[in-house]
């Protein structure tokens, strides 16, 4: 449980279950197939994250559902779906477990490129979806509830033409007013192989630079472009820079 200790004080969770949250970080690569016991019978694999992940889906997409609901009274049940779409996707879920360095808590097989599986996207993803299942199990909905609640909170405000893709609305955006499609740039990309960090400008006519940062290239451009949404939403008719 001492592994986990800075996780846990981060969402001011105290545990009960340790094996539950073992195997919400353990991937399937864990154990191979090929090891025998004493007795040549073959081990059995450590349980991974999988039937986790599918729990922590479902838990996750009803805590969504509740919080858009309650956030948006007025909104019809079309930008909902699309709202609750964008927040419980992928991008959106790895972008989480960024965050929270959940790579750090990962147990990944010898035979499996570690810094590579640990750092995958996909794979985060799906480790986010089963930590939040574990979090269901070990401490209930209203636990889970508060912790969803916390890390989604600036997803949920998002507006509404951020939800999507923001590069395809900020490019949907430029052409409608005939301009040239948004220019992005790495301003900065540091950091080892595994745990990479960059920082973006876009530039589009009209405005002056945003900058994104993210632990990818995609997840920079898309704070880029979730930066310059966010300010064309506060003005109705953006001015040439002076």
């Amino acid at each position: 449980m001492k592994q986990f200790a800075p996780l846990l004080k981060q969402l001011n969770l105290k545990w009960q279950d340790e094996a539950l949250l073992v195997q919400a970080f353990t991937h399937s690569s864990v154990g191979g197939t090929a090891q025998k016991a004493p007795d040549g019978s073959p081990l059995k694999k450590p349980a991974n994250y999988d039937r986790l992940e599918f729990l922590g889906d479902r838990v996750l997409g009803v805590i969504i559902a509740e919080l858009l609901f309650r956030n948006f009274p007025d909104a019809p049940e079309g930008e909902l779906s699309r709202r609750l779409a964008s927040l419980v996707r992928r991008e959106t879920c790895a972008q989480v477990a960024h965050r929270l360095e959940l790579s750090n808590y990962m147990k990944v097989g010898a035979n499996a490129r570690a810094s590579q599986t640990r750092n995958n996207d996909n794979v985060l993803a799906d480790v986010m979806e089963a930590f939040l299942g574990a979090i269901y199990l070990d401490q209930g909905f209203n636990a889970v509830k508060k912790v969803v609640e916390n890390l989604w909170s600036e997803f949920i405000t998002a507006p509404p033409q951020a939800l999507h893709d923001a590069k395809s609305a900020l490019q949907e955006w430029a052409q409608k007013r005939g301009l040239n499609a948004p220019i992005y740039k790495i301003l900065v990309q540091k950091g080892p192989d595994h745990k990479p960090f960059f920082v973006v400008e876009v530039n589009i006519d009209t405005l002056n630079p945003f900058q994104g940062e993210g632990t990818t290239k995609r997840m920079a451009e898309h704070a880029a472009a979730n930066a310059v949404i966010a300010y064309i939403a506060t003005i109705p008719h953006p001015t040439p820079c002076g």
